[in-house]
């Protein structure tokens, strides 16, 4: 194999599991230091830097860097990367003064936004700073989109809510709230000179099943609407009897919020077994906790109506082959309700963008937007979040609004949108004498903490009663520990190495190994622990200069414990902190971020 350039700042990006997955590639274990070290300010904004939200996604983001996390390889259970994220937000000061600094003077440039949700918040954060003046249009009279009207206060508290889009809107946003855009065109004709659309997925997916349209006391709900009507106060009860149809994570905030509103007897109905949810665990956990049943291979077939009045609905019980591709019914069931909220998804909806404007759609009614620009077909018409390729989470809407907000600055520029600012990176050494390390490499046995929540005989009291209370000054300290600091990178220097397996002897797991040159099949078999992720990439160094050897490491087990370079008798390992540099549109100026390393 050709030698590992590890110039790119790629290679190490992508050893650092929970940063790499993470949509909006936030420096995760640099901001788990600080939290240990007590940095509760810094933590939250070296955190702000790329996913803007910390206060808000910490306690809803839908972590995609938990299941990447090492840890889990070590004992089963991810660093508890998202509630360390609220730690910071709870605990930073008044940061007010160390916030991005907005230019007296304006670039002359105006740029629509439409829906105050969070990619449009995340452009107007990053280009503010630019001196562009923001004009933003929101249907409601308050910001946050879908996470205001769909996440429940009992989950997202409205103090932090707005806290964190207040932030951004203090830096100069013209808030026009209560104006819904009715025509694209009519705004194409007010001459902005771009526009980002980030309205979310608001249509909730219907269930035309026998006898939806012919009840008459509307009992029966769309699932985001019926949340929306909550949020705003418009509806504050609800019947005993509930039953949820769909088991994602909006049936969880129905099924929960059913339950403060006078819910007793509240079933969660799936069509499949809970393997296949679409749910995160934690979510299912939280509503079993609170009374909810989740009954499973139940699939609806039609409402049952007296009257016109809703009084139960029929399911086939089914059973599934291996795999659940095919069911086959075993019997039929009628359950007695008196609501039913339909949580089956959400869809975009566009009545608003005329069809002769040259804004192409393609599948699902979607716009066809460019996955790395943004831009729709529509020249200087952007978009984000869940309106440019359907329901995702708020970490992907975040990390859409700062990949547009490059590309409206690139457009204003006249700039090609294509050609990105590319990402850097800095590898500086840890070492402070001869074998110790500016971290704390030592492993932490301690299990994963389990987070606090409200007595339930206190929760179901109030709506925007928060149930989660965070981790205690105690759990914290354990839990910060956990993380294997996959930042701080092994850093070999082939020409140093004596070739004496001091490294490979005193290597707990296994992951070096030298051996001639090969390709990667057969690298990867003769390794001292085969390497069979195919995802994590091997490390091949240059020939070694006493045998033309090479030295051969498994990114996916090293556990980044720093034994290899403690062992090493001519230092030819090293730690180095590795530190991704992103650009945006407001730091980077599109200057290429360099590679730096300092031995």
């Amino acid at each position: 194999m050709e030698p590992t350039n590890v110039e790119n700042p790629d290679y190490f990006h992508k050893v650092v599991d929970c940063q790499w997955a993470c949509p909006a590639h936030t420096n995760v274990p640099g901001y788990i230091r600080l939290i240990a070290q007590g940095r509760f300010d810094d933590a939250y904004l070296l955190n702000r830097e790329s996913n803007v939200f910390p206060g808000i996604l910490g306690r809803t983001c839908d972590r995609p860097c938990e299941p990447a996390c090492r840890r889990e390889r070590v004992d089963g259970s991810p660093v508890a990367i998202c509630r360390l994220k609220r730690v910071a937000a709870d605990l930073k000061g008044d940061l007010s003064d160390r916030l991005p600094q907005i230019p007296r003077e304006k670039n002359g440039r105006r740029i629509a936004l439409i829906g105050a949700g969070p990619s449009s918040l995340t452009v107007a954060n990053d280009l503010l700073p630019l001196g562009y003046e923001v004009v933003l249009f929101e249907q409601f009279a308050r910001a946050g989109g879908l996470m205001r009207t769909n996440i429940p206060e009992f989950r997202l508290p409205d103090s932090v809510l707005d806290e964190e889009t207040g932030v951004i809107i203090d830096m100069g946003v013209d808030v026009r709230y209560g104006q819904a855009i009715t025509s694209l065109r009519a705004l194409l004709d007010e001459h902005y000179d771009a526009i980002f659309v980030g309205v979310g997925a608001p249509k909730g997916k219907e269930l035309d099943l026998p006898g939806r349209h012919d009840e008459v006391e509307s009992r029966i709900h769309v699932g985001i609407e019926w949340l929306e009507s909550v949020a705003f106060g418009h509806i504050d009860s609800i019947g005993e009897r509930v039953l949820i149809i769909g088991v994602g994570n909006t049936a969880m905030d129905c099924c929960r919020t059913s339950r403060r509103l006078g819910g007793k007897d509240i079933k969660v109905m799936a069509r499949r077994p809970r393997e296949y949810f679409k749910a995160s665990p934690w979510e299912l956990d939280d509503a079993e906790e609170e009374g909810v049943d989740i009954v499973v291979n139940h699939s609806p077939t039609r409402f049952v109506l007296d009257n016109g009045k809703l009084v139960g609905m029929e399911f086939d019980v089914v059973e599934w082959d291996e795999g659940a591709r095919h069911a086959t019914v075993t019997s039929s069931v009628i359950l007695p309700c008196d609501d039913v909220i339909l949580a089956i998804g959400q869809e975009n909806a566009f009545p608003w963008i005329e069809r002769d404007l040259g804004l192409e759609f393609g599948e699902w009614d979607l716009p066809i937007v460019d996955e790395v620009t943004m831009q729709s077909s529509l020249p200087g018409v952007f978009f984000g979040g869940d309106a440019a390729f359907g329901p995702k989470n708020i970490i992907w809407a975040v990390a859409h609004g700062h990949a547009a907000a490059i590309s409206i600055h690139r457009y204003c520029e006249g700039a090609s949108l294509h050609d990105r600012p590319p990402m850097g990176m800095t590898l500086v050494s840890q070492k402070m004498g001869m074998s110790e390390w500016s971290y704390h490499n030592d492993f932490n046995p301690s299990a994963r903490q389990k987070m606090n929540h409200v007595d339930l005989t206190e929760r179901f009291s109030s709506l925007g009663l928060e149930v989660e209370l965070g981790f205690s000054a105690e759990q914290t300290a354990r839990e910060v520990q956990r993380c294997l600091n996959c930042d701080v990178q092994t850093d070999f220097n082939a020409p140093a190495c004596i070739e004496c397996d001091a490294c490979i002897d005193i290597c707990p797991v296994q992951c070096l190994t030298i051996t001639s040159d090969a390709d990667e099949v057969t690298l990867r078999s003769k390794l001292s622990a085969p390497a069979n992720n195919l995802e994590q990439s091997l490390y091949v160094s240059q020939a070694l200069p006493q045998t033309g050897r090479v030295m051969v490491k498994d990114e996916n087990v090293c556990v980044h414990c720093g034994l290899c370079a403690e062992r090493c008798p001519t230092s030819a390992w090293d730690m180095a902190l590795f530190d991704l540099a992103i650009p945006y549109a407001h730091s980077a100026n599109f200057v290429p971020v360099p590679s730096i390393r300092v031995s």
